[in-house]
């Protein structure tokens, strides 16, 4: 089968010192750190056969996201911009849906306790926990001491078919009766960075009351399902951020109430405005650019009347923050980060969400054929208007 794979050269920086979890010339968890001069092309690969509780998969529908613009886009000095977990060359595509085509004996369907049957519609989720070292018995996954991540560190889904473990799949079933097949495969390939957002402002940022306000800067993909999933939990004001016009009409078809652009008006000024002076229980930074933000960050909690406001960091961006201990004490605020959408409910509380009418399918903007990929991980370096380009020709 044809594979979009990257490769890359492991030349690390003066500065980088090899990790205890790294892995001399293949993996390290610091990619930017490391990875030099990516290239992108088309290769055969052949299509394995699944474990015994692995599930094989043909693949429907493969979002690109960020982190893949990311492993591809490079500063002056030809490395990554991506900052995290990373072993090339890999098959790139983590965001993806596909049809069930064979599956080992011991691969078990969440949905109904038995072995997979072939044509079950699936997503999965790309962050490959083991379930044994501490922070996975623990009960947090995302941050699993032996993580392997589809499309970053193996191969992924920019390939007409998939193995995979079957501990990592959920059904998608329940959007075909009200959304129909075609659409069926496109929700699913976005339940993914939905539950990025979801475990962003509901299990790291503690979620919200109905009625509190929220800040959402940045309306990519994570920003915006951010909106859908805090718009859908009962938030007053959906306040978003984008110097994008057309990202900005995207965000209130999915759920922003009101959007401000930032090349024209101050934000922070702006949401005062809209907030009557109150603030924000929820500020989430989906920018990647936390240096240029957290100015107007800092001054939403210090002027708002709101105390208890939870800053949620969700973008990768290797950036220091110019964080301002006075104003999290005197206005008991805090800043947590959020990395990954497994465990804690996410993925079944996401479907659930889409199956019962969450749409947010608003954010797919055009769709491509596998010998585009490439040109597309080069435009999206640069353009702002595009939001979700998702793989649907894998031929």
């Amino acid at each position: 089968m044809r594979t979009v794979s990257l490769f890359a050269t492991w030349d690390p920086k003066p500065d980088f010192v090899l990790g205890s979890k790294d892995i001399e010339g293949k993996l390290t968890y610091l990619g930017s750190k490391v990875w030099r001069n990516p290239y992108v092309k088309i290769v055969d690969k052949e299509v394995r056969e699944p474990g015994p509780t692995e599930v094989l998969l043909e693949v429907k529908a493969c979002g690109i996201c960020g982190s893949d613009v990311h492993m591809y886009q490079t500063d002056k000095d030809g490395y990554i911009f991506y900052p995290g977990l990373t072993a090339f060359p890999s098959t790139l595509g983590h965001e993806f849906s596909g049809k069930v085509v064979k599956a080992g004996e011991k691969a078990i369907n969440k949905r109904t306790n038995k072995k997979y049957e072939v044509g079950e519609a699936v997503c999965s989720e790309e962050m490959m926990w083991c379930s044994y070292c501490r922070p996975c018995a623990d009960g947090y996954p995302n941050h699993c001491e032996n993580l392997h991540e589809i499309g970053f560190s193996c191969d992924g889904a920019y390939a007409k078919y998939i193995v995979v473990d079957a501990r990592y799949l959920w059904s998608i079933e329940g959007f075909r009766k009200l959304y129909g097949e075609d659409k069926m495969w496109l929700l699913g390939s976005l339940v993914e960075p939905t539950s990025v957002a979801y475990h962003a402002v509901i299990t790291r940022g503690g979620g919200i009351i109905p009625g509190e306000n929220v800040v959402i800067l940045g309306a990519g993909p994570v920003g915006a399902a951010a909106c859908a999933v805090l718009r859908r939990a009962g938030a007053n004001a959906v306040i978003l951020s984008e110097p994008s016009e057309a990202r900005r009409k995207m965000a209130l078809a999915m759920g922003a109430t009101h959007v401000i652009d930032p090349k024209s008006e101050n934000v922070a000024d702006a949401v005062l405005k809209i907030t009557n002076g109150h603030g924000a229980k929820l500020i989430l930074e989906a920018t990647g650019l936390p240096s240029v933000v957290w100015k107007d960050v800092e001054r939403i909690i210090w002027e708002g009347r709101a105390v208890n406001t939870t800053v949620v960091v969700v973008a990768r961006a290797d950036d220091k923050i110019p964080l301002t201990g006075e104003v999290l004490q005197v206005r008991r605020a805090n800043v947590v980060g959020a990395q990954g959408h497994s465990g804690h409910g996410v993925f079944p509380n996401v479907i659930s969400c889409i199956s019962s009418g969450m749409d947010v399918s608003h954010m797919i903007t055009k769709k491509i054929k596998l010998d585009e990929v490439e040109q597309n991980l080069k435009m999206l370096q640069t353009d702002r208007d595009e939001v979700k380009i998702t793989l649907t020709n894998f031929d």
